[in-house]
């Protein structure tokens, strides 16, 4: 029987378990991001752009806050969520689950990952979930500064040298399969969201809407058909967590997530 909470009075049991792993996929997602621009604040280039990594990882940080808060709706224990984890049970964006090597690969994370997943922002302007959908204006508006700070580092890699070139494309090749499949196959959930207008995009409506969205950038970077040459592969693929199986965020980076060293200063 469907739940009937004022929050979830629209959606019938599949719409709920869909909506569920949306939120819990956007929301480790950003955790993870916020995650990678933090370990680049004294590593940047600029002191400006170490001010910016910290700002990013801020509004990432505090875009997870705000969503795992949502699964409270959904009867899951968000302090476990939050910091009772192990890294196999994450769900975030698989392109995610190790620190760039150099600052070329940053801002393909910058680029490509926050892209991605303002890509899926977008399609939930509209979402018949309320509490969601109440929520989405304000990340965007955060995303925007994300998305010209990653733009104006893009084009200084793809006009200054050969060398930084190459060094966007081989950072833009490494992570391009993990974002397109990080949308998901046009399978069973997905046509529960479409269906139920959580979101007004899914599966392949929304890559491409997100290659459409950089196409300016890759075209200035001479990788204009690096997207359209990867069809993703989810044999294996778990869509659920939008990933796929086997493979975890290291385990260095979620005992920092978790805050393991600083536990035990935890005031009930």
């Amino acid at each position: 029987m469907a739940r009937t909470t004022t929050a979830t009075v629209a959606l019938d049991d599949a719409a709920r378990s869909a909506t569920h792993d949306l939120i819990l996929a956007l929301a480790d997602s950003k955790r993870l991001l916020g995650m990678r621009y933090a370990e680049w604040i004294l590593g940047a280039p600029e002191l400006e752009a170490g001010i910016a990594c910290a700002s990013m990882a801020q509004d990432e940080w505090g875009h997870a806050r705000l969503l795992y808060a949502l699964l409270k709706e959904f009867d899951v224990d968000v302090e476990r969520v939050e910091h009772g984890r192990e890294p196999d049970e994450y769900c975030n964006m698989a392109a995610l689950d190790a620190s760039p090597d150099d600052w070329a690969g940053l801002i393909a994370v910058n680029v490509l990952c926050d892209g991605a997943l303002s890509v899926q922002l977008e399609a939930l302007r509209t979402s018949s979930y309320v509490p969601l959908r109440q929520r989405v204006g304000k990340l965007l508006e955060e995303e925007s500064f994300h998305a010209a700070h990653g733009a104006a580092w893009w084009r200084r890699f793809a006009s200054a040298s050969d060398a930084s070139r190459a060094a966007l494309h081989d950072a833009v090749q490494a992570r391009a399969a993990d974002v397109l499949a990080w949308f998901g196959p046009d399978g069973p959930i997905a046509r529960t969201v479409l269906d139920s207008s959580v979101a007004d995009g899914a599966g392949s409506t929304l890559r491409e809407r997100f290659v459409e969205r950089i196409a300016p950038l890759l075209a200035a970077a001479d990788l204009g058909d690096v997207f359209t040459n990867i069809e993703p592969d989810f044999a294996g693929f778990e869509e659920t967590r939008r990933r796929p199986a086997g493979r975890a965020p290291d385990e260095a980076t979620i005992r920092r997530i978790r805050g393991d060293r600083n536990r035990e200063f935890l005031l009930d």
